[in-house]
């Protein structure tokens, strides 16, 4: 790798659903050891061709330890890609609630944890970074509750003990500064549940736009926690396309159309095509067998920042970096690069 970028060079900010979460706890440690897994070695491929100064990493296992995200890192140092700077907390999936979410007479179930989890930590985020990071300056919001979201979409009939304890933050709401030799850049990192699985009182989805919602009344001031002063980058996985697919999408719609925000729009391929969507495919962040293509994942700089370039990591089929890409993750990375005023 070459020296880090300099202020006034562009950072590469990306984000990319890697699908790093497995059905037990330590079971990623015991792929990323062995050192055979084909998964792993195809991300690690990707991740050295995308070349992100700064990269957030979603559905990937959290352990307190942060043993896997050292082993990540250390196989991508060992294919010349060094990020020396990492963060990670633990999220809120598999975090149990106690409560019987949906009336079943269970308790104890995945899908009654504060976030969808097999165990607590399962499909966290990471942050890996070139530049060092301000862990002690971090602040994290996953703790904050649904109920207390101004104009929170809470399903009717939701049990009154559970709305005293449901997060809002599916994963969690990150607020991490990133060091930079013109200050401090700010990551505004989440990863929010699917608007789906769930029943006619559509839990899920309501969740889902009010996971995009806390943004917009974060960057409004409309909430007890400040946004920052300085320049931000919001991003992660959204799961809610603004134009296909299920969901309430004037949720991540009126995020997009932010006035603190850029929506700088990153391409993927501009060959590809997709007659059932209403959407532009070359938007497109992950491509499902039976739905086709979706834009879910997000990088969205702040309006004080200057973008150079943006795209979607999704290269013509006959890329060699395609089958790695296939092999890795539904999912696409997606990249901006900004200078700081």
């Amino acid at each position: 790798m070459g020296a880090l970028p300099l202020a006034a060079e562009p950072l590469r900010i990306a984000t990319w659903n890697v699908g790093l979460d497995r059905k037990g706890p330590g079971l990623l440690v015991n792929d990323l050891a062995k050192g055979d897994d084909p998964q792993i070695a195809a991300i690690v491929r990707v991740a050295v061709a995308l070349q992100a100064d700064v990269l957030l990493l979603t559905a990937v296992d959290y352990d307190r330890g942060g043993v896997a995200l050292q082993l990540l890192a250390d196989r991508m140092a060992a294919a010349g890609l060094d990020y020396p700077h990492r963060f990670a907390l633990r999220p809120n999936t598999g975090l149990q609630t106690g409560f019987d979410v949906d009336g079943d007479g269970r308790v104890g179930d995945p899908r009654y944890a504060q976030g969808f989890g097999l165990f607590s930590g399962q499909g966290g985020m990471a942050i890996l970074s070139r530049l060092p990071l301000d862990s002690a300056g971090a602040r994290d919001f996953s703790g904050f509750l649904w109920r207390d979201l101004p104009g929170a979409l809470i399903p009717d009939g939701t049990d009154p003990g559970l709305r005293d304890i449901q997060r809002l933050a599916t994963t969690g709401f990150w607020d991490v500064p990133v060091l930079t030799d013109a200050g401090p850049l700010h990551l505004l990192a989440w990863h929010a549940t699917p608007p789906v699985f769930d029943g006619p009182e559509d839990r899920n989805g309501r969740r889902n736009h009010d996971e995009a919602a806390f943004w917009r009344l974060f960057l409004d001031g409309a909430l007890p926690m400040s946004p920052p002063e300085t320049p931000f980058v919001l991003l992660g996985d959204g799961n809610l396309d603004p134009a296909d697919g299920d969901g309430l999408r004037q949720g991540i719609a009126a995020l997009l159309s932010h006035p603190a925000l850029q929506n700088p729009k990153p391409r993927g391929n501009p060959a590809r095509t997709d007659p059932a969507q209403t959407g532009d495919p070359a938007l497109d962040t992950v491509l499902y067998a039976d739905l086709g293509g979706l834009r879910l994942d997000y990088v969205l700089p702040s309006a004080s920042l200057t973008v150079t370039a943006a795209g979607v990591l999704w290269p013509d089929a006959r890329d060699p970096l395609m089958a790695d890409l296939v092999a890795a993750s539904r999912h696409f990375p997606v990249w901006v690069e900004v200078t700081l005023p």
